[in-house]
């Protein structure tokens, strides 16, 4: 079996102590359980945000910076620790600060979250998981270091992959941070735009399944296979990757 230190990427983080990894998770189970029992999923849900829109657009008009804090803040918690209501807050972006500028908030805290949760279970499992699979993960591990880009822009993309579920598996691969950081902000930003876009109407919406229609879906679907091309390029011509 290789040597686990073998397996680690260039730019993780020093091997954890195992104190550390026990305040970690428990710190992450301790939110996670607070959200659940105190039900603050309540306040991120649709109904209760569009019952709130006059409040939270006068409170955005009278103290737009703090508000700017404040949300990116609230997106950036709740997909560092996986939790529901991202579509929502989505669209309440783009109804406070406008499609545009609410897809860059959303893009800035889902980034910043996503890479919190990256790191955790790089710094939380990759040992475990390299010393249990690590010879039947090494031909994976060549792979998705080598096209990792276009890897992580096609599961960002294609909905069918939970976005929490990508962050965590791709603490478990090579991928560097600044490769994982720059494909995240890329591959979200069509789905961000188009929950935002329609938030401009929040009023309206009364179920998330109107914004994610079939068209919708199939188009991000063709988006993320679209960020193969490199992939299959190289595999059919057999031109060699540039980290080859």
């Amino acid at each position: 079996m290789p040597d686990p230190r073998a397996l680690t990427p260039a730019d993780a983080p020093p091997a954890p102590s195992p104190t550390g990894k026990i305040i970690l998770a428990a710190g992450f189970a301790i939110a996670i359980g607070a959200f659940f029992y105190f039900d603050l999923a309540h306040y991120l849900s649709l109904e209760n945000l569009k019952g709130n829109r006059d409040r939270l657009l006068a409170y955005t008009e009278d103290h737009y910076v703090t508000a700017v804090l404040l949300f990116v803040g609230v997106y950036c918690v709740q997909t560092a620790f996986s939790l529901p209501g991202a579509a929502a807050l989505t669209l309440v972006g783009g109804f406070l600060f406008g499609s545009v500028v609410g897809t860059l908030y959303v893009n800035v805290g889902a980034t910043a979250g996503a890479t919190l949760a990256f790191l955790a279970a790089r710094y939380l499992l990759r040992d475990w998981v390299e010393r249990k699979f690590g010879d039947r993960l090494e031909p994976i591990q060549q792979g998705f270091a080598r096209n990792s880009f276009s890897y992580l822009m096609t599961l960002r993309l294609i909905p069918a992959f939970p976005f929490f579920l990508v962050n965590l598996v791709s603490g478990l691969t090579r991928i560097s941070v600044g490769t994982y950081i720059a494909a995240t902000a890329i591959g979200i930003l069509p789905g961000s735009f188009v929950y935002a876009y329609a938030g401009r109407q929040l009023g309206m919406i009364n179920s998330l399944r109107e914004i994610a229609s079939p068209p919708v879906l199939l188009a991000f679907t063709l988006l993320g296979l679209l960020a193969l091309t490199p992939i299959l390029y190289r595999k059919f011509t057999g031109a060699k990757s540039p980290h080859d």
